[in-house]
């Protein structure tokens, strides 16, 4: 099965909410991604707004429902309340659950899976319940006994962290290192029934060596190594930059 590409469209509601004028549009902006192959998008509503705004929400569902059906909506975020309830008024294809403080500028780890047993075991069945696909945030070394909670839990994924890997741009040593706890970690999740999901400082140049050490990778959620390029390539042509880059 080809790796999807989920673009991630924080990036441009940040750039949006700079000014109260409603362009970019980020619907136009998913609509331009969606065009040129993107196998669906995937937004993080915070609880302050600062990006996505919940409003942005059904109007990015209904762009996927009327003009591009097959396509999916992914929206990821800390499973509060509040946003439990704006998933399942949205009601996306996959939902990816991160272990995120409200105050934090990005996720940049995953799941305490053992210390957070019982949240995730509250939550993730809530989810499943209203058909959504399930996603959980894992760290790049995650090991077995952890993911076997996740498992446990009820989660159909698990989101590889790729920070530590993109951090290493400038470093191909250090870049095989992280190479080699991805590989290990998505064998431990294929082990026990998870699907690999991926995220994070991804980009054209470290996607195809990422793609080599997982080749069963179902699907990558992308959003600031894109929207950088998109302001040099346009969306289109990045989207399909990144296309080839997963070798599609």
């Amino acid at each position: 099965m080809p790796i999807k590409l989920s673009v991630n469209l924080n990036a441009v509601a940040m750039l949006r909410n700079r000014r109260n004028l409603p362009w970019p549009s980020v619907v136009g902006i998913g609509r331009t991604a969606l065009v040129a192959g993107a196998d669906g998008l995937t937004v993080h509503p915070r609880p302050d707004q600062r990006h996505i705004r919940f409003s942005d929400l059904p109007e990015i569902r209904a762009l996927l429902d009327d003009e591009f059906p097959g396509r999916e909506f992914n929206i990821e975020g800390y499973p509060s309340e509040q946003f439990l309830r704006l998933v399942e008024e949205t009601e996306p294809e996959q939902v990816t659950l991160v272990p995120d403080d409200p105050s934090q500028t990005t996720s940049d780890h995953g799941w305490r899976f053992r210390e957070q047993a019982e949240l995730l075991k509250a939550v993730v069945p809530r989810l499943k319940k209203r058909g959504f696909r399930v996603s959980l945030f894992a760290d790049p070394d995650a090991d077995e006994a952890e993911l076997s909670v996740a498992k446990a839990a009820g989660a159909d994924r698990i989101e590889l962290y790729t920070g530590p890997y993109g951090a290493c741009h400038d470093n191909s040593e250090k870049a095989d290192r992280e190479l080699e706890k991805l590989e290990k970690t998505a064998q431990a999740a294929a082990s026990l029934g998870l699907a690999v999901n991926a995220g994070h400082d991804l980009t054209v140049a470290n996607l195809p060596a990422l793609v080599k050490c997982v080749p069963a990778l179902a699907e990558v959620s992308i959003g600031h190594a894109l929207t950088a390029d998109a302001l040099e390539f346009g969306m289109g042509e990045t989207v399909r930059r990144f296309l080839a880059a997963l070798g599609r």
